[in-house]
């Protein structure tokens, strides 16, 4: 790509976030989202952070599903939602996945 096409680019992604993100500050309350949607809305962050997470759990270092014992980070993972499912609490588990998942790396490495 040349330089012109990168800023071209760059300026094109800066609009179209600009008008996705003020859409709603124009049309302010003159749209009403509907109860179903709003209810679904609530679960939009989580799934985002699923789909950020869940590849780095399950992928190896050249990108190939790696889902054996010794990939510390899936293990991790999954002592983390263990630990989640018993205590209910997000903060810990993300400190418990934290300290589990360095203690496997001391551990195996």
């Amino acid at each position: 790509m040349t330089d012109l096409e990168i800023w071209i680019t760059i300026l094109v992604l800066a609009v179209a976030t600009a008008a996705t993100r003020s859409s709603f500050w124009l049309v302010g309350h003159h749209i009403t989202i509907p109860k179903r949607v709003q209810e679904m809305l609530r679960f939009a962050p989580a799934c985002a952070l699923a789909a950020i997470v869940a590849p780095d759990l399950v992928l190896g270092a050249k990108g190939e599903l790696h889902l054996a014992l010794d990939n510390l980070k899936l293990v991790a993972g999954l002592a983390s939602i263990g630990y989640y499912l018993y205590r209910r609490n997000m903060l810990e588990t993300i400190v418990f996945g934290m300290l589990f998942f360095t203690r496997l790396r001391l551990w195996f490495q």
